[in-house]
């Protein structure tokens, strides 16, 4: 199993109890429905190494109590602190049709309801207060804000994902900023004149 192959559901955030219990973290929007998990990834030392759940406990915020199979002490589990947990992209819950993942839409074309075709998704941010969408336009970075008003719609089948970008947008990106503009170009040269006593 490889990283390209996965997404990552949480992170191992501190030991528990005497037995090489673990408390873990799912960074999901909804992490009840990873209650029933049988096994994870974990990634150690760059690699994806498979692990096999005894027992799991939810608790609250996202919360679970965590008792792998071949962990059975606390300095066992200590070992575990900080690392990520994957999960196969094919246990990704079912979204609806005007929803999407992230990992899904890379590629896809940006269409703008009134541009027409701007250019194409080549990732995403995801940033604590917003998560934000990176389009290649015309060879600048562009970074869009991903909201309902903004982002509206995918078609999986056509791969373009549909926008109504707020006006002036592209123009904070590809256009020269006023500070540049008002700058002169710095040619090396000094002025003679700046060196008499």
């Amino acid at each position: 199993m490889n990283l390209d192959a996965c997404f990552q559901l949480g992170y191992i955030m501190k030991t528990h109890g005497t037995k090489g219990q673990v408390v873990a973290f799912f960074d999901v929007d909804f992490p009840e429905e990873y209650d029933e998990l049988e096994s994870v990834f974990l990634l150690i030392n760059g690699k994806l190494v498979p692990f096999f759940i005894e027992a799991l406990n939810p608790q609250d915020r996202g919360r679970s109590i965590i008792r792998f199979e071949d962990v059975k002490s606390v300095q066992e589990a200590e070992k575990l602190k900080g690392t990520a947990i994957y999960l196969p992209l094919n246990q990704l819950p079912e979204l609806e049709d005007d929803q999407f993942y992230f990992h899904e839409v890379i590629g896809y074309t940006v269409v703008d309801e009134t541009l027409g075709e701007l250019g194409v998704v080549q990732t995403f941010f995801d940033l604590p207060n917003q998560d934000l969408l990176a389009m290649d336009y015309q060879g600048h970075e562009v970074l869009i804000p991903v909201q309902d008003e903004i982002v509206l719609r995918t078609n999986k089948e056509e791969r373009k994902i549909y926008v109504n970008l707020p006006e002036g947008l592209l123009e904070v990106y590809t256009q020269p900023s006023n500070r540049q503009l008002e700058e002169p170009p710095i040619d090396g040269e000094e002025d003679e004149d700046d060196d008499t006593v």
